[in-house]
């Protein structure tokens, strides 16, 4: 079962600047993230999502690749790629994986304009080592599935100061 955590930060670039170290953290096998989500309230309050993966690009292509296989099988592959990339980016952009766009955007909605939240779906983690990384980059945990105990010690992390 997955972790949600939402953490969000007063400036537009620090959720971001988190969700970097996150992926490094990732690579290092420290951290197992279905999903991290950068959500921006810009001065005029609108609010963007900046997806880890986009999944219309991604259906574009490998729906390209399946439809000029099928293509080339029916002696026509400029029609099959064609078509197959049309199909992917459309099922692509209707899909909808890890965290729900529509619960981001809302969440998001609430927050001050000029500011940032990353939105983040943990598989596993070692939380001793992650809470280290992330020490001291502030914010301030609108929302989590995490125990009371270990909310606690996730904020007072984030809260710490920089050492």
């Amino acid at each position: 079962m997955s972790t949600l955590i939402v953490v969000g930060y007063d400036d537009l670039y620090k959720a971001e600047e988190v969700r970097l170290k996150l992926r490094r953290l990732q690579s290092e096998y420290l951290i197992d993230l279905e999903d991290a989500v950068v959500a921006v309230k810009d001065a005029k309050g609108k609010v963007k999502l900046h997806q880890a993966v986009n999944l219309t690009t991604a259906g574009a292509v490998s729906g390209g690749f399946w439809g000029s296989l099928i293509g080339l099988i029916f002696l026509n592959p400029l029609l099959g790629l064609a078509v197959g990339a049309t199909a992917g980016a459309v099922s692509g952009a209707l899909s909808d994986v890890g965290i729900n766009d529509d619960f981001m955007k809302d969440l998001a909605a609430t927050m001050t304009d000029g500011s940032s939240a990353l939105f983040v779906l943990v598989r596993k983690a070692t939380p001793d080592k992650v809470l280290e990384e992330i020490k001291g980059t502030g914010g301030r945990i609108i929302k989590t599935s995490l125990s009371h105990d270990d909310e606690a010690r996730l904020q007072a992390a984030l809260s710490a100061a920089k050492g």
